[in-house]
């Protein structure tokens, strides 16, 4: 007996120990899931809204590109809208109702940037209601700050988390003329003032430095060399990670993997649309990119990374327009889902168009595919 309570003793040892060892020598791992334009047209104002209450819900349009959301660790997407208040009103000076960004937290984005080209839209009221309402929500966000002094103190944003550290950093390349009054803040893409928050943040030792930027030319599929200047001159000076957008329409992507002389670096132009109304060719659907991290020893290096591409489903019930955001690899082989063949077809035409420009245009970064169970 006591023998045999020995031996058991032992084993028990030994499973601790070896799941001990397991445990140390296993890579940490993350996964960090970029997401584009979320836009909030006049169309998609009226379709959230409860009529008999007067109140807004927009759960549903993430309904079916939650799933791939959550998967994700951590998710950040491009919030081009102001919450300035009623009244509410899409383009040209947008301002949706709140519940956009409570659905966005729900879908489980977890950071929202907004210095992009509609940040002025309302104001200084936009630019601070944006900010106050964000904050009541306890959804984090950068790119825009009441003042200086919140800038100087939030800045850059920094994600801890799973053992890394990122640094987030965010700018627009203009608001469509329209004055930023003090002392709001909306970050422009000004290479000086870039160059000193990537010391700024070097100085906080984050595994990467992670650039979001809003640039390049409207409905063009093709980077523009200040572009492609930028992102090379950011690389030189340390960003590990660039991500764009602005087109409103699908751009490349390039992995420039580590090498003995070099680290990974990865550059998205354009992540394209991700929920709006806008429906002409290109510009009714876009991309996810998902990047997988892994630290091994000291390095934190990109293990892989890939692309779920996105569409814009706008089916009327009951008499109203709605608007559901669809993983295409998912319903790319479901004709029955759409309420008409022509939904269908303009989404296979989408699906189509994008591969035809990322399989030729994209350097190591393929297409993920997402399928429920």
């Amino acid at each position: 007996m006591l023998r045999q309570l020995l031996i058991s003793i032992f084993l028990t040892c030994v499973s601790v120990s070896a799941k001990g060892q397991d445990t140390v020598s296993s890579p940490a791992k993350i996964s960090l899931l970029f997401i584009g334009d979320i836009m909030g047209h006049d169309e998609q104002i009226l379709s959230a809204e409860n009529r008999d209450t007067r109140t807004y819900s927009y759960d549903d349009v993430f309904r079916y590109i939650k799933p791939v959301i959550s998967e994700a660790d951590i998710a950040i997407a491009n919030f081009e809208v102001t919450l300035a208040g009623p009244p509410y009103k899409g383009y040209p000076l947008f301002s949706s109702p709140a519940s956009l960004a409570a659905a966005c937290k729900n879908a489980g984005i977890d950071y929202l940037v907004t210095a992009n080209n509609h940040a002025a839209d309302r104001g200084k009221t936009g630019i601070a209601g944006t900010i106050n309402r964000l904050d009541s929500i306890g959804m984090p966000h950068t790119g825009t700050f009441p003042d200086q002094a919140a800038r100087d103190s939030l800045y850059p944003l920094m994600i801890k988390q799973s053992g890394v550290s990122l640094a987030i950093l965010n700018y627009t390349y203009g608001t469509n003329g329209l004055k930023v009054p003090g002392p709001v803040i909306v970050n422009m893409l000004d290479k000086n003032l870039i160059i000193n928050d990537i010391e700024k943040a070097r100085h906080k030792n984050p595994d990467l430095i992670i650039l979001l930027l809003h640039w390049g030319t409207e409905y063009d599929t093709i980077p523009s060399k200040i572009q492609t200047d930028l992102a090379e001159y950011f690389f030189s000076q340390g960003v590990d990670l660039i991500i764009g957008s602005h087109p409103h329409v699908l751009q490349k992507m390039v992995w420039h993997k580590r090498d003995s002389a070099d680290k990974d670096r990865i550059l998205v132009y354009s992540l394209g649309n991700f929920i709006t109304n806008q429906r002409k060719p290109k510009t009714d659907g876009g991309s996810m990119v998902r990047i997988e991290l892994t630290r091994n020893g000291n390095s934190l290096d990109v293990s892989d990374a890939g692309y779920y591409l996105t569409w814009v489903y706008t089916p009327v019930e009951k008499y109203r327009k709605k608007f559901y955001i669809l993983p295409c690899s998912e319903y790319e082989n479901k004709p029955e889902f759409f309420t008409d063949p022509s939904s269908y077809a303009k989404m296979k035409k989408f699906i189509t168009d994008s591969r035809a420009l990322l399989y030729e245009q994209n350097i190591n970064i393929r297409e993920f595919t997402y399928i429920v169970n």
